[in-house]
């Protein structure tokens, strides 16, 4: 843990801010020509838009100012906000502007540079900062970028002060004190991913040893070619490294947890044992086998509450997950005498769940892995770590663990632009495509299932269709997706 919250000694503090009485803090309260949407500003994962349109240096600026304000009101007022950011090239200028709001509101800053996500959320729990924010778009395009907020307890913000800080940039932000302290400073603390490196060992130690196994590692060139290598490296593996270097140009471009064909060609390749592909900021992962088979975030989930299970560590047999949780892993992990908890879509719905029942152990089927006897965020790199543990430990492979599993029932997901946003979140008022999932719902009866829902984080509409049958599957997906696309996406 780091000794202290407040001003680091021997950290050397970059730009001093002008007095809040007529330098920062007043261009952050007065910038009334920032641009807001009509719609809401936080999505299901904080805020995330197209950097230079949305995500512009002035609100970047605006937002920290009054993020810091609702924060302060949360909690203890001489903490540090911990600050990070994935490698996209806009990440530099909304870090500048992040940090000028931030200290405005008389905050002190510790910027760590390139880290992944769950970096931010373990360091603002351990250093006992007043929060953390992390600067990413996680999975998406180059272009775009996002702003995700954590708590002093290393968890998301919950909607109530996400909501605090979107009615304060809005106007509506009488009785917001603010801090006594007319500026705070900005540190520069790269030194602090260390310490996050070190505790995805601990858990695992005295009897972590990955020798002899051969690993994959697609890293994206994002936020886990800050440190993924180098813990597999310590834990004994021989690493192949993929997109191994930060490029916020190419950044999920073909490649990463959304596009495994360079994962699985390099695993034939090298006759490599298995391998993981991270998104941009390293909060999800995506496992391929030996055979070159994807084990996505169900079979992670069934794998290791499995274990947990028998090591009776995992409350009620329960697993939460996702209405995205394939219908075949639900019925085996219910043969196993377990439970399955569905949520919506968003990690902050399964982290919520999660708490409500006790649970331990929930997740994704994209790969966001939720483990509260380690850490309450998702993290890419430690679900990565004990996955590969488990498979060392059992002796065997991740091939015969999936073989011993369950089969999928098909599924098909396909995404259908729909740029105006009141139609797409808003879909269910279109009869025509009501009329379609209906008829699918009723032809596929049990052995089926439909889930249509616009996207948190791109302009899309997700139509997603699951059956015993893949038949039956392409070819409702198909009429579905019609209907979205005459009558939507016009």
């Amino acid at each position: 843990m780091v000794s202290s919250p407040v001003r680091p000694t021997g950290a050397v503090p970059i730009g001093q801010q002008r007095n809040g009485t007529d330098g920062v803090k007043e261009s952050a309260r007065g910038m009334g020509e920032v641009q807001l949407p009509s719609g809401p500003l936080f999505g299901t994962d904080g805020i995330r838009g197209k950097a230079g349109d949305l995500l512009t240096a002035p609100l970047a600026m605006e937002i920290g100012y009054w993020a810091g304000q609702v924060m302060q009101a949360q909690g203890p007022v001489d903490g540090p906000v911990i600050l990070g950011q994935d490698s996209r090239t806009s990440g530099p200028m909304l870090t500048a502007a992040l940090s000028a709001g931030l200290t405005s509101a008389g905050l002190d800053v510790w910027h760590i540079g390139l880290c992944p996500t769950p970096t931010v959320a373990y360091l603002a729990e351990s250093c006992q900062a007043l929060g953390g924010i992390m600067i990413s778009a996680s999975h998406n395009p180059p272009g775009d970028n996002g702003i995700k907020f954590f708590g002093g307890d290393g968890t998301k913000l919950n909607g109530t002060v996400q909501a605090d800080i979107e009615a304060a940039l809005r106007g509506h932000h009488a009785g917001w004190s603010g801090s006594s302290r007319a500026w705070g400073q900005f540190y520069y603390r790269p030194e602090l991913v260390n310490r996050y490196a070190s505790f995805l060992h601990e858990p695992l130690q005295p009897c972590l040893d990955l020798a002899g196994m051969k690993v994959v590692l697609d890293m994206a060139w994002g936020s886990a070619t800050r440190l993924a290598e180098q813990v597999f490296v310590e834990a004994g593996a021989e690493v192949i490294a993929l997109h191994g270097v930060p490029d916020g140009d190419r950044i999920n471009v073909d490649c990463g947890s959304t596009h495994l064909e360079p994962l699985k060609a390099a695993i034939a390749a090298h006759q490599a044992d298995l391998g993981f592909a991270f998104d941009g900021d390293a909060d999800r992962v995506m496992a391929v086998d030996a055979q070159g088979r994807v084990v996505d975030g169900d079979y992670i989930l069934y794998l290791w509450g499995k274990r947990l299970q028998e090591q009776g560590r995992l409350p009620n047999q329960t697993l939460v997950s996702t209405v995205m949780a394939n219908l075949g892993f639900e019925r085996a992990w219910e043969t196993l005498g377990g439970t399955l908890v569905r949520t919506q879509v968003g990690d902050q719905h399964v982290f919520g769940e999660m708490v409500s029942r006790g649970a331990k152990l929930g997740g994704e089927q994209s790969g966001h892995i939720l483990c509260h006897h380690y850490s309450l965020t998702g993290d890419g790199i430690l679900t990565a770590l004990h996955l590969a543990s488990l498979v060392q430990t059992l002796g065997g492979s991740l091939a015969a663990l999936v073989d011993d599993s369950f089969q999928t029932y098909p599924q098909k997901l396909q995404n259908v632009a729909v740029v105006d946003r009141d139609r797409r979140l808003h879909w269910q008022d279109c009869a025509p495509v009501c009329r379609a999932v209906e008829a699918a719902e009723q032809a596929m009866g049990h052995e089926g299932r439909v889930l249509v829902r616009p996207s948190g984080t791109e302009p899309v509409i997700r139509v997603m269709v699951e059956a015993i049958d893949a038949g039956m599957v392409d070819r409702w997906t198909q009429h579905i997706v019609q209907a979205v696309t005459q009558h939507l996406a016009v």
